[in-house]
């Protein structure tokens, strides 16, 4: 069944090189029960370590039933170890976090059994080791001949075609190491081979076949008449299909658990791990949740001045000074554009500074002439009375539309404002509306404002035909981009020449937009920072985590996991840590956002699922990153190496 030949392991030890087997020649044939004899150094254990497929020799060839060893990587030697042999250890090597069933279940796990099968041949292990009371059991919770019960019957979980036990007895008292004798020997005929590694002759002498070593060479391998001699031939067992969708599942929900258990098991190291991710994701999800908050209530703000408008200027620009020799745009301009289809409504304008007078109240007034649509152009709501209709735009009326500034001004909170007469100027006007408060939007927020006709305006305070501006709202279905295309077209052809400007509020909304957007960026890069610090912290952690957990990592080897099996674990663990440490950082932000809130009415932080979304996006692929480095030094890991932390 194991075949060596000419077998040596050598090690480096500084400049010098050890040899810790020369030349081992050895064959073992299936249903042998031998011992391993020798004192310590003479390298007992690594041959035992070689004959499991822990450890590969220096030179020389291993054969496991014909097959040679020596070619193989490391996720073949996991599968030998897998599906040939079952290690009993002198201090059990049990996985502290797993009760004694969960223990004897992992070499099936990483075998691809089924959950169901798996129970029940571990049920069925133990309970023929006398430990059917303790299936649930913890091993901190159980004896120490208790704990080699379940030791044994983990290494018969998959077949145990070979039993490698390494000094069985070792830190057991006299009686419950006769049981474990005896359980080996109730092994041994029922058809296993048996390998004791000891240093006690006595245990020895339980054993067909005694193997003497002695500085790493092969001094006597010698029958036993004491005992028996008997060969049960056992077939080696079958491979279990590991890949397979079932067992693929049951390998990754194994990896949860075991990294759910190991994160529960040191909560405070966790959760410091997580402060980083949770700070981070918090922070960028508050600041796209602030830059949102400010898009919307700057566009709000713009929506205060009239949705989709497009104003026209007299001149070439804002402060030209030839600007009131302009004498083109007139009313009639602002008829022409009313027939276009791409505008929904549209006002002349024309504003002056006066004085407004009401009993011996005086105070200094905007005076704006307007047409009847000024007040859809502008989206202003009325409050009291009505608007002014396009008759009293022809009947030149001497009303006005005032604000609510103006009315406390004039009118204080009570008393009624409709139906009273405002001196503007020397001009009386009647007051027929007074509008709603504007909610945000540009200019002085305490001005006081009277809206009129245009046309009374010119004929009796200002006694100029030409308008200061036109304002046009666009239609709702048309584009901001070809409405001013066409109306700079029209107003060319009018006057012949370009004599007036533009300026649209969707300039200034895509303007604002973008800087608020590059903002929004600028700082969540700066928040990211604390992302990264945050992965860099998770990295640590998981460093120390796999330094910590070496031994472990070692008995997972030696059951059969594969390379990719451990790393498998530690990077679910890595990123189950920042997954969790998002959702907290999500959770935090909203928090933070429902606080914000309810200390400030005017501006709300707007957190959208997008987000949330990019959040655990990040927090996933800093799991990944930054816990692939440590995961893969743990897959790395010499099993022999591994084991020695234990």
């Amino acid at each position: 069944m194991l075949q060596l030949s000419k077998l040596r392991r050598e090690y480096r030890s500084g400049d010098e090189t050890i040899v810790a087997l020369r030349d081992v020649d050895i064959d073992i044939h299936a249903g042998e029960m031998l011992a391993i004899v020798g004192a310590s150094g003479s390298g007992k254990s690594t041959l035992m370590n070689i004959l499991g497929c822990l450890d590969r020799p220096t030179s020389g060839s291993y054969r496991v039933a014909g097959v040679e060893t020596g070619a193989m990587d490391a996720d073949a030697l996991a599968a030998l170890r897998r599906e040939h042999f079952g290690f009993i250890f002198q201090r059990y090597h049990l996985l502290g976090d797993l009760s004694a069933q969960a223990n004897v279940e992992v070499p099936a796990v990483y075998a691809g059994r089924s959950r169901s099968a798996r129970q029940d041949r571990a049920r069925e292990l133990l309970q023929s080791l006398g430990m059917g009371d303790r299936l649930l059991h913890r091993p901190g919770q159980l004896s120490g001949g208790q704990q080699q019960r379940v030791s044994i019957a983990r290494a018969l979980t998959n077949g145990g075609a070979v039993i490698l036990a390494d000094e069985p007895t070792g830190a057991l008292d006299s009686q419950t190491g006769a049981e474990v004798l005896r359980i080996l020997e109730q092994l041994h005929q029922e058809g296993h081979t048996i390998i004791i590694v000891t240093h006690d002759m006595s245990v020895a002498k339980h054993a067909q076949r005694i193997i003497q070593l002695a500085d790493g060479v092969v001094t006597s391998d010698s029958r036993n008449d004491a005992v028996a001699q008997q060969r049960v031939e056992r077939t080696m067992p079958q491979a279990q299909n590991g890949g397979t969708w079932t067992a693929i599942r049951d390998r990754f929900i194994e990896a949860v658990r075991m990294a759910l258990l190991s994160m529960a098991s040191h909560r405070l190291r966790t959760f410091l791990t997580m402060l980083g991710i949770i700070i981070g994701i918090a922070s960028v999800v508050s600041v796209v949740a602030l830059g949102e908050g400010s898009r919307q209530q700057i566009l709000q703000n713009i929506s205060a001045l009239g949705t989709n408008t497009i104003d026209v200027y007299p001149g070439e620009n804002f402060g030209d000074m030839r600007s009131g020799r302009v004498q083109t745009l007139r009313a009639e301009d602002a008829e022409a554009l009313a027939l276009q289809p791409y505008v929904d409504s549209v006002t002349p304008t024309i504003s002056t500074q006066s004085t407004a007078r009401f009993g011996n109240i005086s105070a200094n007034a905007q005076i704006n002439g307007v047409g009847e649509q000024f007040f859809r152009v502008r989206g202003l709501q009325i409050a009291e009375g009505v608007f002014f209709e396009r008759d009293s735009i022809f009947g030149l009326e001497q009303i006005a539309v005032i604000d609510q500034n103006t009315r406390k001004q004039f009118f204080g909170a009570a008393d009624p404002a409709i139906g009273q007469v405002l001196l503007l100027g020397n001009v009386p006007v009647r007051v027929i509306g007074v509008t709603q408060a504007r909610q945000g939007g540009f200019g002085n927020p305490d001005a006081l404002n009277a809206w009129l006709p245009y046309t009374t305006v010119m004929a009796r305070i200002t006694g100029n035909p030409i308008l200061r501006g036109i304002t046009v709202r666009v239609a709702d279905d048309a584009s901001m981009e070809a409405a001013a295309a066409g109306l700079t077209r029209l107003l060319e052809l009018r006057h012949g020449t370009k004599d007036f400007f533009i300026s649209n509020t969707d300039e200034i909304r895509q303007t604002i937009e973008q800087t608020t957007r590059t903002m929004t960026l600028l700082v969540s890069a700066i928040a990211l920072i604390s992302l990264i610090v945050g992965g860099i912290g998770v990295m640590n952690i998981m460093l120390v985590s796999v330094t910590e957990r070496t031994g472990e990592i070692g008995v997972r080897m030696a059951v059969g996991a594969r390379q990719s099996d451990i790393l498998q674990q530690f990077l679910i663990e890595a990123v189950l840590v920042c997954l969790i440490g998002g959702v907290l950082g999500v959770l935090l932000a909203l928090v933070t956002g429902f606080a914000f809130g309810e200390f400030s009415e005017d501006f709300k932080m707007i957190i959208s699922i997008g987000s949330i979304a990019a959040a655990f996006g990040c927090s996933t692929l800093i799991g990944v990153v930054f816990g692939f480095l440590p995961a893969r030094n743990a897959a790395r890991l010499d099993p022999v190496e591994a084991l020695a932390r234990l």
